[in-house]
């Protein structure tokens, strides 16, 4: 099939497979590691500042750093300057998964990228890069999605 739909969902459903039997027991989702690589790259974010650096929408953001929380791998307060905005952070436990979780990733982009000749591997990041520039919403919040 040459859809270019079908063949990014696949392609999204492989990947998944391959981060989930990779990362074993730690058990984080490729969101949920994403979520966690952005908050430890940054002090103390806001969710809404997670949706903007991981392009992943509000509704489904929240629903991420709820379950992290639950399960003991993130912190969330109120923030100071704005009573509404939550700001969150790795907790020891979460700052302990994510270095157990970053070999999967690693090997699962190596497993992904070996399918092409090491020639096309750049032009493929930036070909995804490119799409994915060109088709998500420009609206901060996301909310749209």
């Amino acid at each position: 099939m040459s859809s270019a739909l079908h063949l990014l969902h696949r392609a999204g459903q492989c990947a998944d497979e391959m981060f989930a039997v990779s990362v074993g027991e730690v058990g984080l989702t490729p969101r949920q590691y994403a979520v966690m690589t952005a908050i430890a790259n940054s002090e103390e974010p806001s969710q809404t500042t997670l949706v903007e650096r991981t392009g992943i929408d509000r509704s489904t953001m929240a629903d991420i750093v709820r379950r992290l929380t639950s399960r003991g791998l993130v912190q969330r307060r109120r923030t100071r300057r704005d009573a509404r905005r939550y700001a969150v952070r790795l907790t020891d436990k979460g700052e302990g998964a994510l270095r157990l979780a970053e070999p999967a990733a690693r090997s699962t982009d190596e497993q992904i990228l070996s399918a092409l000749a090491p020639t096309q591997r750049d032009a493929f990041l930036r070909s995804l890069t490119r799409i994915v520039l060109a088709v998500e919403p420009q609206s901060p919040s996301r909310g749209g999605r």
